[in-house]
């Protein structure tokens, strides 16, 4: 009984959910071929991003790493879920992001916005990975609301990141903050329009709004990460006197962001 119910939760569309891409349109072996192609995107941006933001994690904490060390993670899984539209691959998809939110969370949430029982960054990371272990195992009793549960999620570090930018004067920090929300914006209506606007994409041929979240999402992560570590490089290692600049080139403005540090240890 029991190896059947593995195989069952590994076998292919044993989750509750489907996207609006057609199963099995170019292949009998992937159940949806462009959302599984675009998952690859994290493994082109993450390599790039963890040698971007080195030279600030060695200075800052090098656990920063272990945010795209494990948006890598999130890529494969989401690769292995909408190739098979699983159920293992859906709670790997789902419960790869829950994660990274929380290391996200531990690393660079404000000091000041710290609920006032909490004294330290130590105490709140304690915090932070008891309430993500609770809802990793709440995870399993609805998967069918944890993509929204994680949505919820990320308006709360929208509401943060708003928060912080009150404070900032910085041009170039408040022009990357624009983009990345307007990226998120983008990236998020793609993934509702998707979710519930199904019928209307199919009449029109085009189903494949889940995959562009994809893309969108992980160029919005790129942004987002590195704005929030510019603001807690500001307030946490001041002495270093951090910037922002643009891969491949800076000239552009476009392209990925990433942090310059004009000073070091030896400044402080």
């Amino acid at each position: 009984f029991t190896s059947e119910k593995m195989a069952d939760v590994f076998s292919y569309e044993s989750s509750d959910i489907d996207w609006c891409e057609d199963n099995y349109k170019h292949s009998e072996h992937v159940v949806e071929s462009f959302n599984t192609m675009s998952s690859f995107v994290f493994f082109i941006i993450a390599p790039v991003m963890l040698y971007l933001l080195h030279p600030y994690a060695k200075e800052r904490n090098l656990a920063v790493h272990l945010v795209w060390i494990m948006m890598i993670f999130v890529g494969l899984f989401s690769a292995y879920f909408h190739m098979t539209l699983s159920f293992v691959g859906q709670m790997l998809d789902e419960l790869s992001i829950l994660w990274v939110l929380a290391v996200a969370y531990t690393l660079w949430f404000p000091r000041r916005l710290f609920p006032p029982f909490i004294e330290d960054r130590a105490t709140f990371s304690s915090l932070v990975l008891g309430v993500t272990v609770i809802a990793t195992v709440s995870s399993f009793i609805k998967p069918t609301a944890n993509a929204y549960a994680l949505n919820g999620f990320g308006l709360h570090l929208l509401y943060v990141l708003a928060v912080e930018m009150r404070r900032c004067t910085d041009e170039k920090a408040l022009r990357l903050a624009k983009i990345s929300v307007l990226l998120w914006v983008l990236a998020i209506s793609c993934w509702i329009s998707d979710r519930v606007g199904c019928s209307i994409w199919q009449k029109l041929n085009f189903c494949y709004l889940h995959g562009f979240w994809h893309i969108l999402i992980a160029v919005a992560v790129a942004y987002g990460t590195t704005l929030v570590a510019y603001l807690d490089a500001h307030y946490e290692i001041p002495y270093s006197r951090p910037g922002l600049q643009y891969w491949p080139c800076n000239e552009w403005a476009v392209g990925l962001p990433h942090i310059v540090l004009k000073g070091t240890t030896k400044t402080r």
